[in-house]
């Protein structure tokens, strides 16, 4: 990712502007062992307290690193319980890149935040219809099949 991703304008711009990145070898200890760190490349998004919230292992092009890195970002809000600012991530993440590997985990992430704001299963409901008919072949669409019986 280094000679690809990593020096794409776009990927810079967000990784400055988002994120302290810090590169460490897969065999560098102890942080390699702290972090399971088994192959490379591995990108991981940690919090201000270096709690884990987002992982991608392996070559990611350019238009799938910036999806990956604000679902990243997103999951961190979200497990603050800051659902506002997840959500307004993840929405959007799934405005500019609705064709990313990113998008059903988006679309699935951001139907739990509102149903955790409101406390309404529509929402959940909506998450399933909305990967069914978006993303029918996603493992996140299985994950949801069951808020159909809501």
């Amino acid at each position: 990712m280094g000679a690809v991703t990593y020096p794409m304008k776009k990927v810079v711009e967000f990784v400055e502007t988002y994120m302290v990145p810090i590169q460490v070898l897969f065999d560098s200890q102890p942080l390699a062992t702290k972090f399971n760190i088994q192959w490379t490349p591995t990108v991981i998004t940690l919090d201000e307290e270096g709690k884990e919230h987002h992982r991608t292992i392996g070559f990611l092009a350019p238009e799938e690193f910036i999806p990956s890195l604000m679902l990243g970002v997103a999951k961190c809000h979200f497990d603050r319980e800051n659902f506002s600012k997840a959500i307004s991530i993840l929405e959007e993440l799934l405005m500019d890149n609705p064709k990313s590997e990113a998008a059903p985990e988006a679309v699935y992430v951001r139907g739990v935040a509102l149903y955790k704001s409101s406390h309404s299963a529509e929402h959940l409901k909506e998450v399933y219809r909305r990967l069914q008919s978006e993303y029918p072949s996603s493992e996140w669409t299985k994950r949801a099949q069951p808020y159909k019986l809501l």
